[in-house]
């Protein structure tokens, strides 16, 4: 009976999981003019969305700022390649298919 209960629960699980969209997070380094993405303003949406298309996905479900912390891997140090004055931003862009 327990076999058959793990059987029936593994099948559901990859069910659901075959109809969730896919989500990708992309982190960019913030430009002076995406305050708006930055802050996680409504303004920011067609910016998002744009980014998200550009890469073949359908829609941005959220974007934000976040911290160099936040990120895992190599990030630029304070300083390094500061063209616009906003070195140490980043946003994270969520895309769906």
């Amino acid at each position: 009976m327990r076999s058959l209960l793990a059987l029936i629960f593994s099948a559901s699980i990859l069910a659901a999981s075959g109809a969730c969209a896919e989500t990708r997070v992309f982190i960019i380094a913030n430009g002076s003019d995406d305050q708006c993405v930055a802050k996680g303003d409504k303004c920011g949406a067609s910016v998002a969305r744009t980014y998200c298309q550009s890469r073949d996905f359908a829609q941005a479900s959220s974007y934000r700022r976040v911290d160099p912390d936040e990120i895992t891997g190599s990030v630029p140090k304070s300083g390094t390649n500061c063209s616009h004055g906003h070195c140490d931003e980043y946003v994270a862009i969520t895309c769906q298919r």
